[in-house]
């Protein structure tokens, strides 16, 4: 039996950690983690405090910049941290900021009304977790300076040698306005992991950000890193979250940017001198929002200037308050709704309300709650009565009169059309969820399905039954499915979800790919890895390709984000010179081949070019050749940004294409330019 050392566990054994060693202990409890992350966040730690000042109304200017020696650098115009002696801890300010931990102005509602850092640990964070640090402040007609090497305060002289000491130095003299602070900061990289960096581009839109939130601050970006550009960026709002809101807003807008501003109070109890007591808390409530054409719903909100990513009491109140007053004023004695009333359908719901809808929400009040640590969702119960007061009074207002009536109507028949799509469409969802399982009897009969599925299967689309026959016969049916195109695809641009879903041969497709559509697409129950499309190389096929691209960009969006979505490239042309075949996909192509050829004693005349006009006017062997067979055939992978393209050819397809004669007699003018207006037949 092997025996046990014996320690003694009494008082002594009991240990603290004092100062700053806490930090440097358990880094992970402070910054998250000793990686990029955790690096990246001493930069917010000092960001942050220059950004309160901006906010505060004391700053207008921040600059962040990385030197080449891996130190970052913040300075701000602020009122400059104070450089006083401390009376309880004899030393300057300046040294407590940096050293102690909760120690800053932004406890009890003294130096700072609303503030982003509150827990008065950023600065001395930084000096903890840094073996070098540099504090300038400009305060008084002086410029003060304090270093720290291993958070021993002191200075460096011109020898670079440091030496301890507590006395603050006096760098210059400075003009007697003149304020700020500067702090420079080296990582200690013993704590950090050596491949730890910061991804300038974070940084980047972290502070385009904050100047959305503080109107009119300037934040200065220079990276001055090996291998970056050296040049400043700058980053200034004068309009606050209503350019957060456009900025962010993607797509044809439905509605000008509507703003909402109010200020209430509240009470809460908390401890003042050891005791509970009943404190009054001003409360601002600050939102800027739109809609845009699409779906997606972009909401972003923020305390103080704390970006709130899993929301919290403010945005629950105004996303109450914005589907009350919707229901209540807007879609009031809505005609196209009042069928619904007899089913209690003809009221909004949340998705209706949200659907393209683009917000900003922040609110500004001291010592805001949050839950858990991460400051990412805020706690305050208050908040939400008074952000659903003031954000349903603003709405009601802006909808009842003091909105354009052009833009009021416009979201009227926005979030009507929404409601009457979920209503008429939820019985056709659950057919299609249905019919999307897998097994032959969720199956479409046309579809000619592989006996493998997987992510090495593939559904080949071919246009129409005369392609359909020799793909059929030309696959490898192990792993090959083919779907031949019938009838004209659903153009999902400009369709609603029921027209989509009532389109036959979209139909076909999501029950095919058995996926799901939409929000409900999941890639991971695709039957198929690759979804190749073969269409014919002319006009009408573009066209269908067009269509089809545009149905999946839509409604399957993560088969194109996954790359699995590939356009077959079937050649214009084919000849045979001996045992050899060649294959042009364009007519210059075909004339070089052919030049090639004739180069010895072949005569031009001797080689013969045949053109397909179609798939289906290939044979089984060619287009198997063509466009079945893995080791001949040439497949094009179809990225988001062809998706994107598809979808602006979309246009001009319906413009040349389509039904309206006057679109097209307009567009034929405006790019005729270089012909005879009267010759032509329009």
């Amino acid at each position: 039996m092997t025996a046990v050392a014996k320690t003694s566990y009494d008082a002594d054994a009991i240990q603290t950690l004092e100062g700053l060693d806490a930090v440097r202990k358990r880094p992970g409890m402070y910054i998250g983690g000793t990686g990029s992350a955790g690096l990246l966040h001493l930069v917010w730690e000092l960001i942050d405090n220059a950004i309160d000042e901006a906010a505060a109304g004391y700053a207008n200017r921040i600059e962040v910049i990385f030197h080449r020696d891996r130190s970052v650098e913040v300075v701000d115009n602020g009122r400059g941290i104070p450089v006083d002696r401390h009376t309880k801890k004899k030393v300057s300010a300046l040294e407590v900021v940096l050293t102690e931990l909760h120690a800053g102005g932004k406890f009890g509602g003294g130096a700072y009304g609303a503030s982003g850092g509150l827990h008065g640990v950023g600065a001395s964070v930084v000096n903890a977790l840094s073996n070098k640090l540099v504090a300038e402040v400009d305060r008084d007609g002086v410029t003060y300076q304090l270093s720290f090497q291993n958070r021993i305060a002191g200075h460096y002289d011109e020898r670079g040698t440091f030496r301890a000491g507590h006395d603050l130095r006096t760098v210059k003299k400075i003009a007697p306005k003149k304020t700020g602070t500067r702090i420079r900061f080296w990582p200690d990289f013993d704590i950090f992991e050596p491949e730890a960096s910061i991804d300038v581009r974070e940084v980047r839109e972290r502070v385009a950000t904050m100047c959305f939130l503080v109107p009119g601050l300037k934040v200065i970006l220079l990276d001055k890193r090996s291998g970056a550009s050296g040049e400043p960026e700058e980053f200034v709002s004068r309009g606050g979250l209503a350019d957060y809101v456009d900025y962010l807003s993607v797509g044809e807008a439905v509605s000008e940017v509507i703003t909402l501003t109010g200020l209430d109070v509240f009470e809460e109890k908390v401890p003042v001198d050891g005791k509970m007591a009943v404190v009054q808390r001003d409360c601002r409530v600050d939102v800027a929002l739109r809609w845009v054409k699409g779906y997606d719903t972009s909401i972003v909100s923020f305390v103080n200037t704390i970006p709130t990513s899993q929301g919290g009491t403010h945005v629950a109140g105004f996303e109450r308050a914005l589907t009350r007053a919707v229901n209540d004023v807007l879609l009031a004695g809505t005609k196209k709704l009042a069928k619904f009333a007899k089913d209690g359908d003809d009221r909004a719901q949340k998705s209706d309300v949200q659907e393209g809808l683009v917000a900003a929400i922040k609110v500004t009040f001291p010592e805001p709650q949050f839950r858990g640590q991460t400051k990412q969702e805020l706690g305050t119960p208050a908040v939400q009565s008074i952000a659903y007061e003031i954000v349903k009074q603003g709405l009601t207002d802006w909808f009842s009169g003091d909105g354009k009536k052009t833009h009021v109507n416009a979201v009227r028949d926005k979030i009507t059309n929404a409601v009457i799509n979920r209503v008429t469409t939820k019985q056709a969802l659950e057919t299609k969820r249905k019919a999307s399982a897998l097994g032959s009897t969720g199956l479409p009969d046309k579809l000619a399905d592989c006996r493998t599925h997987g992510i090495d299967s593939e559904l080949l689309i071919v246009e129409g039954d005369s392609a359909a026959g020799p793909a059929k016969a030309g696959r490898d049916s192990e792993i090959q499915a083919v779907l031949p195109l019938r009838g004209k695809v659903v153009n999902a641009g400009k369709s609603t979800m029921k027209q989509v879903l009532d389109n036959t041969e979209a139909q076909a497709l999501f029950t095919a790919i058995g996926a799901g559509s939409g929000k409900d697409f999941v890639l991971e129950d695709a039957r198929y890895g690759r979804i190749v499309i073969l269409c014919d190389a002319d006009v009408d096929g573009s066209h269908i390709r067009c269509l089809l691209l545009t149905l999946i960009y839509k409604y399957m969006r993560p088969l194109l984000e996954a790359g699995r979505v590939y356009a077959a490239q079937p050649p214009l042309y084919t000849c045979k010179v001996g045992d050899t075949t060649y294959r042009a996909f364009t007519d210059a192509e075909r004339d070089a081949i052919t030049a090639e050829l004739a180069k010895g004693n072949r005569k031009i005349e001797n080689i013969r070019w045949q053109r397909f006009k179609g798939l289906g006017e290939m044979n089984v062997d060619e287009l198997a050749d063509a466009a079945l067979d893995p080791h001949t055939r040439i497949l094009r992978r179809v990225t988001m940004a062809d998706a994107q393209l598809m979808l602006e050819a979309e246009v001009i397809f319906e413009t040349l294409m389509g039904s309206d004669v006057a679109r097209r007699r307009d567009f034929l003018i405006d790019n005729s330019a270089l012909m005879d207006v009267d010759v032509l037949d329009i």
